[in-house]
């Protein structure tokens, strides 16, 4: 198909940091640039310009995102990267958050209110259980009948670490086969819709339809637009919303889950770790005092209860809070740590993103990758690669071993921690080195790793902590770095949140450095905050009132051409017009504050009067300096063709083209209207299929 093309003028506010030329035409191809000078514009037709008057950008939020779609029942599900979990509310009883029914299984010091991120598919491929069931089973198999089935866990990961993802990425098993991710992540919602739905169902005493449940499914907020778009199309997959019905799914960031929850707590539900003086008479040895001894007395009661009733009132802490104040919430969890910094809008207490969330791959996990390590310094990486092919289920013992008494590392501890080897890891060692596990331990010159009489690994408390030390010095490096923002300075409190944050390791390094900065708070039953919040969240979505946007947007133009200021390459000369082509031309800019359902309008023209179709590319960039469309990192993001037939003879001859982009959501939507016929076509921002 031709290329084709519409223009216009441009009215740009200081507030969305745009510069351009009083012209410009949108340049439109079916493909995307792939060097830095290819030029959709060179194959255009005769351009026919017609000046419009000048559009002028619209930043005013859509009446249509207010408006609720009536759901009895609101399900958030918690898909973490090393354990999962759903909780839910209806929506006549907000105040009480049912998390999930207790989960069968369960590991020695690990409390099971989750289940970990496990699947398990059948030789033919076919699902066969998740959590506890998934890893029981497998490890019941026969050896060289369990190399047959395919065992999965800690794959979320994947979706932050793969740059390229694509609907067709894949994982790879445990025992060495490749799967689509898209069916992995769509059995695993699969299962929480159904055992949901069972659960509602049974509560409810009649069947309870999926078309009565919004769902809410939370990411971190430092995934890129891909995998947050990813998370979307596996729930379509797996049958909880479709295209045509996207509001029942809610794509939740996690911290502000976290942050939404957070302005809840009591004073019982949640201990103090700073030294800072405290404000309204608390001070924070009273709180952990006495906090502690509640939140302990808490949790014991509560053990039995799945419900957990959120009053509906602003916590102590938040009450505190005033105007303006600033606070961070470190999401700390298997995979990666989130870190969001969000200020309070007064009278309603609405959340403003003030700093676009950063972070990196620094969760729990990172000390599994240190033990694992560990393991091939004494043993030899050869053997370790080969026995976890060799023996999946056994390494899968191991790791199971080693993370409860991950979870028993303490800064004041002083006796060491055992971890038992399975039996196939000692025989399987000395059929391969032809000498005993023991000897290996005495030749690895590791003096604080020995072996017990048991047939264990006996690690000192030092030994532990060493592979805590990595991955807590990047949170602390990261925290440090986001402390010396301008913007964060000030900050009030700092919440900790996630499954990591359990760990008094990582309690103590921030203590330590950021006590004497702001207030550090740990909620009681950390590990569920971040579920709680998005069920809050799914009951009023717009609670969140700005964020911050992660990538710049706009579309390709065409600016007149001026000699010295752009590249001779770009000049393009039409009926002896030169023209510049391929100008990225900005519809909002990388960490510039957007209001939710925000919406950015734009008119355009054909560039010749007999066009029958029009069409717009829009572009994305990490980047806030972008100049041209054919720029490294520039992709394409989303297509609009409109058709343009229909007005008979009554065409005006200056035809308007209005272009909006809605921002605000963690879904991105753009739209074109043909002004003279009220035709309209829409598009989600799309960052897998272009």
């Amino acid at each position: 198909m031709e290329s084709v093309g519409v223009y216009g003028f441009c009215g740009c506010t200081s507030k969305n940091k745009m510069k351009c030329d009083s012209r410009w035409e949108v340049t439109a191809t079916e493909t995307a640039p792939t060097s830095a000078y290819s030029s959709p514009a060179r194959s255009l037709g005769d351009t026919g310009i017609t000046p419009l008057s000048p559009s002028h950008i619209v930043n005013d939020a859509d009446p249509s995102v207010s408006e609720q779609q009536a759901f009895l029942v609101v399900v958030a599900i918690d898909f973490g990267t090393t354990s999962s979990g759903y909780a839910y509310s209806f929506t006549k009883e907000p105040e009480c958050i049912h998390v999930m029914r207790r989960w069968e299984g369960g590991d020695p010091g690990v409390s099971n209110q989750k289940t970990p991120t496990t699947i398990l598919l059948t030789p033919e491929r076919k699902f066969h259980s998740f959590g506890y069931a998934a890893r029981d089973f497998y490890h019941d198999l026969d050896p060289n009948e369990a190399k047959q089935w395919l065992y999965l866990e800690k794959f979320k990961m994947k979706l932050h670490t793969t740059g390229d993802l694509t609907l067709d990425t894949d994982l790879t098993a445990a025992n060495g086969k490749k799967i689509k991710a898209l069916e992995i992540f769509a059995y695993a919602l699969q299962y929480f819709k159904e055992q949901a739905l069972k659960e509602l169902s049974d509560q409810a005493g009649s069947e309870f339809e999926n078309s009565d449940v919004r769902w809410v499914i939370t990411v971190p907020a430092i995934w890129k637009q891909p995998a947050k778009q990813f998370m979307r199309q596996a729930a379509y997959q797996a049958g909880l919303a479709s295209p045509e019905n996207a509001e029942q799914l809610i794509i939740a960031l996690e911290p502000e889950a976290a942050s939404i929850y957070c302005r809840k707590l009591r004073l019982h539900q949640m201990m103090e770790l700073s030294s800072k003086a405290a404000v309204n008479g608390y001070s924070s040895r009273d709180t952990v005092g006495a906090g502690f001894a509640q939140a302990k007395e808490h949790v014991r009661r509560n053990r039995q209860s799945r419900t957990f009733l959120v009053e509906n009132v602003i916590g102590e802490i938040w009450s505190e809070l005033e105007e303006g104040d600033k606070y961070v919430v470190v999401d700390s969890g298997g995979g990666t740590v989130d870190l969001t910094v969000h200020q309070i809008r007064l009278p309603e207490g609405h959340l403003k993103e003030l700093y676009k969330a950063t972070g990196g791959p620094y969760g729990s996990l990172g000390v599994d990758y240190e033990f694992e390590k560990l393991l091939c310094k004494i043993f030899g990486e050869d053997f370790i690669e080969q026995f976890k092919i060799k023996r999946p289920a056994a390494w899968v013992d191991l790791m199971i071993a080693f993370e409860s008494r991950k979870r028993a590392a303490a800064p004041d501890r002083t006796n060491p921690l055992n971890i038992t080897l399975p039996f196939s890891f000692i025989d399987y060692y000395k059929k391969f080195r032809g000498h005993s596990v023991e000897h290996a331990l005495r030749k690895s010159n590791v003096d604080f790793v020995k072996w017990s009489s048991q047939g264990m690994l006996r690690m000192s408390p030092d030994a532990m902590n060493a592979l805590f030390k990595p991955t807590i010095d990047s949170i602390i490096e990261h925290l440090r770095d986001l402390f010396q923002k301008p913007e964060v300075s000030t900050v009030k409190f700092l919440f900790l949140v996630g499954g990591f944050a359990e760990a008094p390791l990582l309690q103590q390094a921030v203590q330590a450095a950021f006590g004497d900065k702001c207030r550090i708070i740990i909620p009681q039953d950390v590990g569920l905050t971040i579920l709680k919040g998005a069920v809050l969240f799914g009951l009023d979505p717009a609670v969140i009132k700005v964020r911050r946007s992660p990538l710049t947007y706009g579309v390709g133009v065409l600016n007149r051409y001026v000699e010295g200021k752009h590249p001779p390459e770009k000049l393009l000369v039409k009926d002896g017009t030169r023209w510049c082509t391929d100008v990225f031309d900005k519809f909002i800019a990388a960490d510039q504050s957007v209001a939710l359902g925000e919406l950015v309008k734009r008119s355009y023209t054909p560039a010749k009067p007999s066009q029958l179709v029009i069409v717009i590319n829009v572009y994305s960039s990490e980047r806030d300096n972008v100049s041209f469309i054919t720029d490294p990192g520039v992709r394409k993001c989303g297509t609009l063709r409109l058709d343009l037939t229909g007005t008979g003879g009554t065409a005006p001859a200056r035809r308007e083209i209005q272009t909006l982009m809605q921002f605000g959501d963690t879904e991105i939507k753009a739209m074109a209207v043909d002004v003279a016929t009220s035709k309209s076509v829409k598009v989600g921002i799309d960052f897998l299929n272009y």
